[in-house]
């Protein structure tokens, strides 16, 4: 019998697997302009996402203005907005969807590991990978600490415990790379995402990809 190289592969979701950026910068914009304060172009979103909401929302707040107070009421403009609109510009990125098949019907197990809110990755994954069978999904939760502490893997290790070795994380950031690396897992970065190449080497990614054919050789 042969078996697969890694028996689970836990991927980042915003940047890895979606491209989810116009949709959360439209969100963000949104909550400044209720609140009165200048937007950004989508184009400089990148470098604002990734550790989860209340950092986004701290980091696009003028720098005089960066109080727990506003940061709450950008929050709850934000979450209104993002429930409604999260999937007006989203969209998986190329060959995602039968990279998720051709794992699962090979036996290898999928989760999510994200820093986005734990509602908002339950409705996009129902809407965007119905019929994946996901082995676990974790965005952030009240009480657990966001990407890079490791928290996030060792949930879904609980849920679906398979040995370290036979784990590949994968994700679009250093704070991904970073999230492995404490977990201590094999780490995969790809380069279609919303952070440079560079940063991935720079957080010593034990893989870089480039596309979804040599994600599916590193885990088979």
């Amino acid at each position: 019998m042969i078996f697969p190289m890694k028996k689970l592969v836990i991927f980042d979701l915003d940047g890895t697997l979606l491209n989810t950026i116009a949709d959360l910068g439209n969100a963000t914009n949104y909550a400044l302009t209720q609140c009165g304060y200048p937007t950004h172009p989508i184009s400089a979103y990148p470098k604002f996402v990734g550790s989860g909401i209340t950092r986004l929302l701290e980091r696009v707040l003028p720098e005089s203005a960066r109080t727990t107070e506003n940061v709450d009421l950008l929050r709850v403009h934000f979450k209104e907005y993002y429930g409604e609109h999260l999937a007006d510009e989203t969209v998986p990125y190329p060959g995602i969807p039968e990279l998720l098949k051709q794992l699962t019907s090979r036996g290898v197990a999928v989760a999510v590991a994200s820093n986005k809110y734990q509602a908002a990755v339950e409705t996009i994954i129902a809407r965007y990978f119905p019929d994946i069978p996901w082995a676990a999904i974790e965005g952030q939760k009240e009480g657990i600490p966001v990407k890079p502490d490791p928290s996030i893997v060792f949930e879904i290790l609980g849920k679906y415990p398979a040995p370290k070795a036979d784990v590949l994380y994968v994700g679009d950031s250093g704070i991904d790379m970073e999230t492995a690396r404490r977990a201590c897992i094999e780490s995969a970065g790809v380069s279609w995402g919303f952070r440079p190449v560079t940063e991935l080497r720079e957080y010593f990614a034990d893989h870089i990809v480039e596309s979804t054919g040599q994600l599916l050789r590193l885990a088979l």
